[in-house]
């Protein structure tokens, strides 16, 4: 899996028809900068206004999953999710003039097509990843679904479906490397029983439904009144069957190919948790109700464990800036560089880590036989990874000095000593303006918050 978060190198468009809804649109991906995450955008309705794709805003699950925001409304956004998922893509804008996304041939590999073409590019911060520590289960006894997360260091999703039917039978999909989905399971169409085209027809849905775009399974006997009417339906001068088979004797991309199907909605309805998933997810006959209600326990099992205030770091993944890289960027050497890591470093954000040991030479003289970290060197440290900071807004921050003009609202909370490690996140306040940048410094260790200020700062070019 991609350590790092990722975009796309340019926009790409794709068009069609949507499966339920039966309007046209033209659906456009565009690069969006580090922790954007995914979001759809309504340029057809009145201020284009955007839609999260976050389980919380889940509104229908009629044969597909609808998300609403701010009054606009993304119909059957499950393939488009599943893709760039698929693609380990954290930050997009899609850009929509309709309703829905177009169905296309009613998998994700359109949309694979058209991702691989613009091109990914990797970003400087880390992927924010949700790593499942303790089993997660789901239960719906009434449709016989069960679901579960397990603990794993990696994203791995196992499918069975049983219909009782005697065209399809049991099966069961497995996606073991998520840099597999491309070519196991996005080409995996979506599918139906003809048992239930009327159905879905007479609740307005499936109005961009055709036979190149969705398999249709024949699990009964169809007389010629029945093919007429199904003929009809598609707008097709004739349609066919075998005895019990795939509607018009559509052949099967792969024998499990509805089973695939499933894992490839199931991907795409749980990247609705809004962070990528560690985790090996088990799933015995979900549909996209029991996905979007596992997903919303997900999400409350990652709110409950998590603290937005204290920052994260991962010690198994690599820096954003190390050493060397710090030393490129800020002027400060030994004994006064007071920073070791960078490991997050977005447009508004900066998260920094440094190992307090009892060789930091400042021991030597405060407080011999109870070494203490000096307070102001913690505010120090704030200091220089905020400074990272504003020197990333600048395109050769080498050739620019970082004065900090201000320290508001300090305050020390805990005590910091030998073998601890400080994580320090700074945030800014507002944007940059001439050159000012203020910002919210806070240093943790574990846990516990041990060092707060507001911050002000001036960027200066040197002189030549």
């Amino acid at each position: 899996m991609n350590i790092r978060q990722h975009t796309i190198q340019k926009s790409v468009t794709v068009s069609g028809v949507g499966l339920h809804t039966g309007v046209p649109a033209n659906m456009t991906f565009l690069p969006a900068k580090p922790n954007h995450g995914i979001k759809f955008q309504r340029t057809d309705l009145e201020g284009e206004p955007t839609v999260d794709a976050d389980v919380d805003n889940v509104v229908d699950l009629s044969r597909g999953t609808t998300i609403e925001q701010s009054g606009a409304r993304i119909n059957t956004v499950e393939h488009t999710l599943a893709a760039l998922v698929g693609m380990e893509i954290d930050n997009v804008l899609i850009q929509l003039d309709g309703p829905e996304p177009p169905i296309m041939d009613g998998s994700a590999k359109p949309y694979i097509d058209a991702l691989a073409e613009a091109g990914t590019e990797e970003q400087s911060a880390l992927r924010n990843f949700f790593e499942v520590k303790e089993s997660v289960h789901f239960q719906d006894s009434s449709r016989n679904v069960e679901i579960a997360a397990l603990p794993l260091n990696d994203y791995r999703v196992t499918v069975m479906v049983d219909y009782n039917s005697p065209v399809l039978g049991s099966q069961h999909a497995t996606l073991n490397d998520i840099k597999d989905f491309s070519k196991d399971i996005a080409a995996c169409r979506t599918f139906c029983f003809l048992h239930e085209l009327e159905m879905l027809h007479k609740n307005n849905l499936i109005q961009g439904g055709d036979l190149n775009n969705a398999i249709v399974v024949v699990d009964k006997k169809v007389d010629n009144d029945e093919l007429d009417y199904l003929a009809d339906l598609f707008n097709k001068p004739k349609v066919e069957v075998r005895e019990e088979g795939i509607l018009n004797n559509v052949e099967l991309r792969y024998k499990n190919e509805p089973a695939r199907h499933k894992l490839l909605d199931m991907v795409g309805d749980l990247a609705l948790v809004g962070r990528p998933i560690k985790a090996q997810i088990l799933a015995a006959r979900p549909g996209h109700a029991a996905n979007v209600a596992f997903a919303k326990k997900l999400k409350k099992a990652m709110k409950a464990r998590d603290n937005s205030n204290v920052p994260h770091f991962d010690t198994q993944l690599p820096p954003v800036l190390d050493i060397n890289q710090i030393s490129n960027m800020l002027p400060h050497r030994y004994p006064f560089l007071m920073i070791d890591k960078i490991y997050h470093l977005d447009d508004t954000t900066v998260c920094s880590t440094k190992n307090v040991t009892m060789n930091e030479p400042f021991f030597q003289g405060h407080f011999p036989g109870n070494p203490v970290m000096p307070g102001v060197l913690q505010v120090e440290a704030m200091v220089q990874t905020g400074g990272i900071l504003v020197l990333n807004t600048v395109p050769d921050p080498e050739n620019y000095w970082t004065y900090f003009l201000a320290i508001e609202h300090c305050r020390f909370r805990k005590m910091v000593l030998p073998g601890d490690t400080l994580t320090i996140k700074c945030e800014l306040l507002a944007p940059i303006k001439r050159g000012i940048a203020k910002m919210r410094g806070e240093a943790y260790v574990g846990k516990n918050l041990v060092c707060e200020a507001t911050m002000s700062a001036s960027i200066v070019r040197k002189s030549s």
